[in-house]
């Protein structure tokens, strides 16, 4: 249910915590953009290189098609940069030898973690100020979120 005033705007808190999302969207973006340029990539395959790492199934490129909101051909030129650049392999580990999936190279993996280290450190400061219920409260609203925006019915753009 939406949170409006007594003249139907939005509540100020909802205001608020748009306004901070966007903030800390824009600062991630910010530190993807650094990693992207500084490793040759796109944008677009640092959130191809985040949907295989936080992935709880292994990715096939038609699974990551999904996740992104790609085309297939934007998808193969996306995994074939990563390939190059040393961020993942494609490995047939199924006994269907048509069926690739992505992995993130342990290596790569390190190089990444080395470019957002200073995003480790600045939440992990941050985090030290909240107590263990104000977190868990902050991860469901963040994960509730990201499922609201994930699901079938919330337009792709």
């Amino acid at each position: 249910m939406r949170r409006q005033t007594e003249h139907g705007a939005p509540h100020p808190d909802l205001l608020a915590l748009a306004v901070q999302l966007r903030r800390l969207n824009g600062e991630v973006n910010r530190l993807v953009h650094g990693f992207a340029v500084g490793q040759g990539l796109h944008p677009t395959d640092v959130q191809a290189l985040s949907a295989i790492l936080d992935s709880t199934v292994p990715l096939t490129p038609g699974l990551l098609r999904q996740r992104l909101g790609l085309t297939s051909g934007a998808v193969t030129a996306c995994v074939d940069r990563l390939e190059r650049a040393g961020h993942i392999t494609r490995v047939r580990e199924s006994s269907d030898r048509r069926v690739v999936h992505l992995r993130y190279v342990p290596g790569a993996q390190a190089r990444a973690r080395f470019h957002f280290k200073p995003l480790a450190e600045a939440t992990e400061r941050v985090r030290r100020g909240f107590s263990e219920s104000e977190l868990a409260v902050v991860l469901r609203f963040l994960g509730d979120l990201n499922e609201e925006l994930a699901s079938p019915g919330h337009p792709q753009a």
